[in-house]
């Protein structure tokens, strides 16, 4: 159990990620200068960069790169190669961070042996959206405004009425939307330069024919039998991820599940399951801890399986934490694919019992996980009190830059002497605290009222 190692996992960063880190940074102060007129620091930063890679494949390009944005030529292929070189390193840290993960928990994870797809988007349009990720990039986040932002929405239309586009267009219409939002960006007090620089950096390369991060899926049954539920919410979309075991023939794999719906900002807590009610098989799975029986579901190389309701029946009762203590050490991880080799991505599942919370820190053997109190979903029964009382919990591991944490995704706790076990999932078919089913039923059903309205202005 991951329980033993805590020591293994948070003693330290490993060698060269704090270097890796570093590099990534000064890039990104370059981005937010603009490459097209750099200064001595930020051409001192592109060097740097290009130099940590020498020894590469990709390394020579780098420089060549580097060496053309510091003399202000910096041209639509070399941005794509720097873009490379900066997510060549945030791949180098995180496998080294998910190697450290895998050692401290004993965990076994498969290699990513699939080779990327052709793209399906026209060409025509990935140019348009690399013309339009080029001139943001000389300009610098310091110099966007809403004339350069708003020369992106034809672009972004018309990648999202393209299938085989939809990915980068999701991707470009979200960057845009947080440019757009705090335009003018010179206004600032603080860039969020790590996380725009993120951002465009994926948009880049996933304009390149060759930008593909995935291969085909393969068709799997079984049983799946979930951990947890991971619930994000947004102002404009709200997504559920489960995560879970897949029993299939005697292979047990790890794998996840996501299922999104769009929504408005007075839709919050336990309204957004109401969101996901075109998902019954696994809202009850959720809700009722029940396994759910799959009869050939998509699932891509990556762990991802691709929900279908179709494809998904109710199984027997499953309580997770019996998965997590008898399955989830057996499990096989999935591989990661190319793309997806950022740190942000690693969300491990987890089973960890027998410690104390001490402030705002799970605390074994004298070693300390920091935990997400901050992160815990108001759609779900799970309290910072609630989590605190906890001696046990099936969670996620996490790396972010103030290190490794845990999110709840369940607990078992005692309060007023008796034993409770909650679930973030547990209202997945509606609230069962009573104080929430009496707030819900003062504030009346937001879900079914936006959809009558919406419903009247379609027949009109």
């Amino acid at each position: 159990m991951l329980a033993v190692h805590l020591a293994a996992l948070t003693g330290g960063l490993p060698d060269g990620v704090g270097d890796a880190l570093d590099l990534v940074a000064g890039f990104d102060g370059a981005l937010t200068h603009g490459l097209g007129r750099l200064g001595e620091p930020q051409a001192a930063a592109l060097d740097a960069l290009a130099a940590a890679l020498s020894a590469a494949p990709l390394g020579p390009a780098v420089a060549e790169a580097a060496a053309k944005a510091g003399g202000g030529s910096a041209s639509e292929e070399g941005l794509g190669l720097l873009a490379a070189g900066r997510a060549a390193l945030l791949g180098a840290v995180h496998d080294a961070l998910l190697d450290r993960f895998d050692t401290a928990a004993g965990r076994v994870r498969a290699e990513w042996d699939r080779p990327a797809p052709p793209p399906s988007a026209g060409t025509n349009l990935l140019a348009g959206a690399r013309s339009w990720l080029h001139e943001v990039a000389v300009t610098g986040w310091r110099g966007v405004g809403h004339d350069l932002v708003s020369a992106v929405d034809p672009t972004v239309e018309a990648l999202l009425a393209d299938p085989g586009a939809r990915r980068v267009a999701v991707l470009m219409d979200g960057l845009a939307a947080e440019l757009r939002a705090s335009s003018p960006v010179a206004t600032m007090d603080r860039v969020p330069s790590r996380r725009w620089a993120d951002l465009w950096t994926r948009a880049m390369l996933l304009t390149w024919p060759d930008g593909g991060s995935g291969a085909s899926a393969e068709q799997v049954s079984g049983r799946l039998l979930p951990l947890g539920a991971d619930v994000h919410e947004h102002p404009t979309a709200a997504q559920v991820q489960v995560h879970g075991v897949l029993e299939s023939g005697d292979t047990r794999r790890l794998v996840r599940t996501n299922v999104t719906a769009g929504k408005v900002d007075t839709i919050v807590g336990p309204a957004v399951w109401r969101l996901l009610d075109g998902h019954p098989v696994l809202l009850a799975a959720l809700a009722e801890r029940r396994a759910v029986e799959i009869d050939g579901m998509a699932l891509l190389p990556g762990g991802d399986l691709i929900w279908s309701e179709d494809a998904a029946e109710p199984g027997e009762p499953a309580d997770p934490f019996a998965t997590a203590r008898l399955q989830l050490q057996e499990a096989v991880a999935p591989p990661v694919p190319p793309l997806e080799r950022h740190p942000v991505r690693i969300a491990e599942p987890v089973f960890l019992e027998g410690y104390r919370i001490d402030g705002s820190d799970l605390l074994l053997d004298d070693h300390r996980l920091r935990v997400e109190f901050g992160n815990l979903p108001g759609a779900g029964p799970l309290t910072p009190e609630l989590v605190a009382a906890s001696t046990a919990c099936v969670g996620l591991v996490r790396w972010d830059s103030a290190g490794w944490s845990l999110r709840p995704l369940a607990v078992q706790a005692t309060v007023k002497k008796k034993p409770v076990t909650a679930h973030g999932g547990d209202w997945a078919l509606g609230p069962t605290d009573p104080k929430i089913v009496k707030a819900q039923a003062r504030s009346g059903d937001a879900v079914a009222v936006l959809r009558e309205r919406a419903g009247r202005l379609l027949r009109k």
